[in-house]
């Protein structure tokens, strides 16, 4: 009994690296995609037991959004997902509140993102 219970929790562990593996191969992928676009800014909140947002938004120089996405989950199984609604947008037309309404996580993300890092 306690040798399956050992092989279970092994089990169970090495899915979640395999998993969390690739939950980190598609976010790398998708950064990547954002970088050639222009200079990008990334926000993430949440909380441990919160879902947890990440926003990733590229400018270009005229500081209007070339393309963005989001990832917002509680599991490993979150993925990237576009954010059609703010593309051609300038970086003063952003408003959090207004493109997140109801959703005070992905406002924070999304105010974090657009503070972007000097090089």
């Amino acid at each position: 009994m306690v040798s399956a219970l050992i092989t279970l929790a092994a089990i169970a562990w090495f899915c979640q690296m395999v998993l969390g593996a690739w939950q980190i191969y598609r976010f790398n992928r998708a950064f990547d995609a954002l970088c050639l676009k222009g200079r990008v800014g990334v926000g993430r909140s949440g909380g441990r037991f919160r879902p947890r947002v990440l926003v990733a938004i590229a400018l270009d120089e005229q500081e209007r959004v070339i393309d963005s996405f989001l990832m917002k989950g509680l599991t490993i199984f979150a993925k990237p997902k576009s954010l059609p609604n703010i593309q051609g947008l300038s970086k003063q037309q952003l408003q959090s509140d207004v493109i997140f309404p109801h959703d005070q996580n992905c406002q924070n993300a999304l105010l974090l993102a657009l503070k972007l890092k000097q090089r």
